[in-house]
């Protein structure tokens, strides 16, 4: 893997591309608005990011970012996904992005509709639950004895989820890995695990006290 595509660059995708390039990736950078608007943002990453059409950094990408909000799934290019690992930072507020009955009744979960409109790509389910300022200043290399920082990893395919807690370990935070995409409830918006800080244990404590939003 040498190149992650990005489609969204807000806060969690430009921290997420920034940290990418530190440590030694190629990125391509796309939002709704055209890459024409993102001249700062590759000024601000350097040499190693160029933008583009989310279409193009769908097909560049080794691994390909989502980081947009959760009302605009169905723009998110098919085609040039398919087969790739596919990252899912997003997180459901209906204030935002409107009332979405699947989401509201709970009968599946923000990644499961985006993995529904990807059927041959392997969506995972990383950084959504960590503030775009702690991604940019908490990782620390494997092995560091104050590593205080997990984060957790949900998709279907196994490898894909290995993939990317590889990835989550090498941008400098715990992966922990949850299991199936039904399974990222656990760490959604406002459950004990959502951007608060946990190393490994307490990211396993947290998200064994989640809790559903019609239980709350």
């Amino acid at each position: 893997m040498t190149t992650i595509g990005f489609i969204g660059a807000g806060h969690i995708g430009g921290t997420l591309a920034q940290l990418a390039i530190t440590h030694g990736y190629d990125v391509v950078v796309s939002n709704s608005r055209g890459p024409e608007t993102l001249t700062d943002l590759v000024h601000q990453l350097g040499d190693s990011a160029r933008a583009a059409t989310a279409t193009e950094a769908a097909q560049a990408g080794d691994v390909v970012v989502v980081s947009i909000p959760t009302k605009n799934i169905a723009e998110v290019p098919v085609e040039p996904l398919a087969g790739k690992v596919v990252i899912d930072t997003n997180n459901y507020y209906p204030q935002r992005d409107g009332q979405i009955a699947a989401l509201d009744d709970e009968s599946t979960t923000v990644s499961e509709l985006l993995q529904a409109h990807l059927p041959e790509s392997h969506v995972v389910k990383a950084f959504n639950h960590i503030m775009f300022s702690d991604l940019a200043s908490e990782g620390v290399p494997a092995g560091t004895p104050d590593r205080r920082r997990a984060l957790a990893v949900a998709g279907d395919s196994q490898d894909a989820r290995t993939a990317v807690a590889q990835l989550v370990d090498e941008l400098g935070f715990e992966p922990v890995d949850v299991g199936p995409l039904s399974e990222g409830w656990r760490y959604q918006r406002d459950t004990e695990a959502y951007v608060r800080r946990y190393d490994a244990d307490g990211l396993r404590a947290a998200l064994s006290k989640a809790v559903r939003y019609r239980d709350m």
